[in-house]
């Protein structure tokens, strides 16, 4: 019965399609794509690749093919369209009607570019922005595509790093914080990293593409790779970490507000190596007392009180990576097809065996 439902989604949507170009109806919102609560991309059993909307029940309310395997996604501010990104390092994104399935546009890396997986759109969504690699200069970049005409390449910036992955917008503002991993790679090197020795991660906060303040970890931990981010609603920048040295980390959780110290979260040795050196994704619940950190590589959720910037609890979860706030905890998804919610109390999942969640649950 589930595939009736979807594929009665797909015929609503593309309905909904005709009578909007002949102007029978007004603009369309996400709730004239289902209502997502969520996006991401997933892999089916059939090798097929999606997108797909995820509603607050955790039903798939509408499901996209996509060209490639994907990694994460940008929903447009107030229409229903999403930006989905292939697995990073990637040349193509690809913009999606989320009412009709259709592609409305396809955004090319430039000439000596790559993507990283990541985007944001301005407050009014009228410009969205890519984290890239300018391999050749060995920098970081970030792209700014014109939505109003058509997700046209209208400039870029530099990113304030080496290696940016991802990117966000700070609320009630266009200011972007940006996760500059500070590893240098190359097309011709595969994913081989170049600069291990001497990389030097950081946030950089970016207001009309110019670098504004740059916050750097502590020299000794110069190889904590700053990868993934979450914003809460107040303005804090919460940072997972994935590990390139070869003894142990002291910790890959950290958070910041920008103007202020940089704090990294305390967790015992133990439990920092549980995760094995590795952060997925991360979140702030909905009243942003708590972080969620997930690491795919070890199997586990880890929670952070945030006031305390410490360690709270875990859960063990196969394959676990998307996390994005959900009403009383989180929403998780992992590789293994586990969809559901998460708190420190309890866990309410299931299983959807013919998807395979990718690495990040995107809020819209």
């Amino acid at each position: 019965m589930r595939w009736m439902a979807i594929e009665m989604q797909t015929g609503r949507r593309h309905f909904l399609g005709g009578l909007l170009a002949a102007g029978l109806i007004p603009m369309p919102t996400w709730a004239d794509a289902g209502a997502p609560v969520y996006l991401s991309a997933a892999a089916k059993s059939d090798g097929s690749f999606v997108l797909c909307g995820i509603g607050d029940a955790f039903d798939i309310v509408f499901e996209i093919a996509l060209p490639a395997r994907g990694h994460a996604a940008a929903a447009h501010p107030i229409r229903p369209e999403a930006v989905a990104f292939a697995r990073r390092p990637g040349t193509f994104a690809i913009v999606i009607n989320c009412v009709t399935g259709e592609q409305k546009a396809a955004l090319d890396a430039p000439r000596g570019r790559h993507f990283y997986g990541h985007g944001a759109f301005s407050a009014d969504g009228n410009w969205l922005f890519t984290t890239e690699n300018d391999y050749e200069a060995g920098r970081g970049c970030i792209g700014v595509w014109d939505v109003v005409h058509g997700y046209r390449r209208a400039a870029e910036f530099d990113s304030g790093g080496i290696g940016p992955h991802d990117i966000r917008r700070l609320p009630g503002s266009d200011t972007l914080v940006v996760a500059n991993g500070g590893i240098d790679t190359h097309p011709e090197s595969g994913r081989t990293k170049l600069n291990i020795a001497t990389m030097q991660p950081n946030l950089a906060y970016i207001t009309d593409g110019t670098v504004v303040e740059t916050v750097m970890l502590p020299a000794g931990m110069h190889k904590n790779s700053i990868r993934h981010l979450a914003v809460s609603g107040s303005g804090d920048v919460a940072f997972g970490m994935q590990w390139q040295g070869d003894g142990p980390v002291a910790a890959l959780v950290g958070q910041h507000r920008q103007g202020a110290e940089m704090v990294v979260f305390d967790a015992s040795g133990q439990q920092v190596r549980a995760l094995n050196g590795y952060i997925g994704s991360i979140a702030y619940s909905q009243d942003g007392k708590t972080i969620a950190a997930t690491s795919p590589r070890g199997g586990t959720v880890h929670f952070y009180d945030v006031d305390g910037a410490i360690f709270q609890d875990a859960k063990e979860l196969r394959d676990v990576c998307g996390v994005a706030r959900h009403a009383g905890g989180f929403a998780v998804t992992s590789g293994t097809g586990q969809i559901g919610s998460l708190t420190r109390a309890r866990q309410n999942l299931r299983l959807i065996a013919r998807h395979r969640w990718d690495n990040h649950l995107v809020a819209v």
